[in-house]
């Protein structure tokens, strides 16, 4: 795309969209140019419809709405074609509930994995309920508060802050991981490159490596451990308001979700066929 490209990103920057929101927009731009060849300044609403007709019949709903949510800054903020953004209708996208690990499973993964930095990670994820990215990011002076027993998570999703709590169990184990690890400053879990945090991409190999060795058949991702933090605790009897203030949800609605995939939860509600005849099914109907 060239200049355009150069354009686009500016665009992106200057709104303070996330660096990840931004490759994947460019990245979508990128694949309209090379569906038609051409530069988008030459294309219109037919072309855009026809492209995103063929993203439905090949790609997923997360794919095809990246893609259209894409196109939708590209024509508004860069092009300055409103007209065109308006026209893009957005896909629906299926919701499905996650596949929840046990608690035998959880422990069964953190005794597969080997290295004691890679065991840390998968349990502060696990433990607080963080995304990934945010596990990578923590810094060792400033972020870990065993006084307050507090975690310090910056700049996370739509760059808010918030504070989780600090296992006992995860800060011995922090605590065992900086005494034998002794990672560099500034990033708690280091990469290759000392001044740069661990890819999110390594840690997602190393737990799919732990999965493939204890034999878990479920689809396991760095995710999951965040999906299994928020349906223990609602299992555990915690407020689904305080959950969503530990994930850092903007939405009441995005946590509510896991109300439908905690079987204990869902297993002590009635079903209206037990309630016939009794006294507690007296008021139904």
């Amino acid at each position: 795309m060239g200049k355009l490209r150069d354009q686009m990103k500016a665009d992106l920057e200057l709104r303070r969209y996330r660096p990840g929101t931004q490759k994947s927009y460019l990245n979508c731009a990128r694949n309209f140019v090379a569906y038609y060849m051409r530069s988008p300044e030459e294309l219109g609403e037919a072309e855009v419809r026809d492209f995103l007709l063929h993203l439905a019949r090949t790609k997923g709903p997360a794919a095809h709405k990246m893609h259209v949510a894409a196109l939708k800054f590209l024509y508004t903020h860069t092009l300055k074609r409103p007209e065109i953004a308006a026209a893009i209708p957005y896909p629906r996208v299926p919701s499905k509930l996650p596949d929840i690990l046990s608690a035998r499973e959880i422990t069964a993964l953190l005794a597969a994995v080997e290295s004691i930095q890679y065991r840390a990670i998968i349990m502060t994820t696990y433990a607080c309920g963080l995304r990934i990215s945010e596990v990578c990011k923590l810094r060792q002076v400033g972020d870990i508060d065993s006084q307050r027993m507090l975690i310090h998570i910056r700049d996370g999703k739509r760059g808010r802050d918030r504070y989780v709590m600090l296992s006992p169990k995860l800060l011995v184990c922090l605590r065992q991981y900086c005494r034998l690890v002794r990672p560099p400053k500034p990033f708690l879990f280091p990469g290759q490159e000392a001044d740069a945090p661990i890819s999110p991409e390594a840690v997602r190999d190393a737990l799919r490596q732990a999965a493939a060795d204890c034999g878990i058949t479920k689809r396991v991702t760095p995710h999951s451990l965040r999906h299994a933090f928020a349906t223990h605790l609602l299992e555990a009897g915690l407020d689904s308001r305080q959950i969503q203030v530990l994930l850092g949800h903007k939405s009441i609605r995005t946590t509510e979700r896991y109300t439908q995939v905690s079987a204990r939860h869902i297993g002590t509600i009635k079903s209206p066929l037990d309630l016939l005849g009794t006294e507690e099914g007296k008021n139904i109907g």
